[in-house]
């Protein structure tokens, strides 16, 4: 089974930058595509931005133009480079695994954002 852990989280005055990482392990094979998801508290959980294991991506609109996901396939980590943050952009961050074998998403426990205005 994949298992994901999550980094990178902190607090940022707004306009400041963060960079998330995800490694994942396990079964790393079953993997079709990573992804990461936020939820703010009162909101439900949105996606933020994914790439699958050819490298196509998808972003959220409101962080396309300062948000860039990547990722290393050799070593099973996903990076989510967010410049410019914004106060809106505080909420847990979530790591996504989609198992191509199980037909499940797994999911890392989770990192916190948070932006200061």
């Amino acid at each position: 089974q994949v298992e994901l852990v999550e980094s990178g989280g902190g607090l940022v005055q707004a306009g400041e930058s963060l960079r998330l990482s995800c490694a994942a392990s396990g079964t790393t094979p079953s993997i079709n595509a990573m992804g990461w998801y936020r939820q703010a508290p009162g909101k439900q959980r949105e996606l933020v931005a994914d790439i699958t294991r050819r490298g196509s991506t998808n972003y959220l609109d409101s962080v396309k133009d300062r948000f860039t996901i990547s990722r290393d396939i050799d070593k099973n980590t996903v990076y989510l480079q967010m410049n410019s943050l914004k106060p809106e952009a505080t909420a847990d961050y979530y790591c996504n695994a989609k198992d191509g074998v199980l037909m499940r998403d797994r999911w890392g426990r989770g990192t916190q954002v948070t932006v200061s205005s």
